[in-house]
């Protein structure tokens, strides 16, 4: 099946973004493990370190924030997705360390970075 013209401009969207949050971690001095982790059918968009603080985010782009603001859609699902991977990275590389769950919400013209966005319920 050849992806709709529209689902490549998304992806290129979020490979897009995805780009500018790692530039804006790296001037910040934080430390990149993961981009695109996925496992099973799960994937975090970018795992990093802050500090001694593993960090597990989601990163969002909206063209426009007519239907909501980018960090509304992660939902409670999508949480719960994020979360599951989250604790799958854990264990794989027996990470002892404190965690926080980010969320990147880029617009158009704007670039918000929500430090533990969501926690484990």
């Amino acid at each position: 099946m050849i992806p709709s013209q529209d689902l490549i401009m998304s992806k290129k969207k979020g490979d897009w973004a995805e780009a500018e949050v790692i530039k804006y971690l790296r001037k910040e001095g934080k430390k990149i493990l993961e981009q695109e982790w996925r496992v099973f059918h799960l994937e975090i968009d970018i795992i990093y370190m802050d500090g001694p603080i593993l960090v597990f985010s989601e990163v969002k782009y909206r063209e426009n924030d007519y239907f909501g603001s980018p960090q509304d859609f992660v939902t409670l699902k999508k949480q719960k997705l994020i979360i599951r991977a989250a604790n799958e990275y854990i264990d794989k590389y027996s990470m002892d360390c404190e965690s926080r769950f980010d969320v990147f919400a880029l617009c158009k013209n704007s670039f918000e970075h929500f430090k533990d966005a969501f926690r484990p319920y």
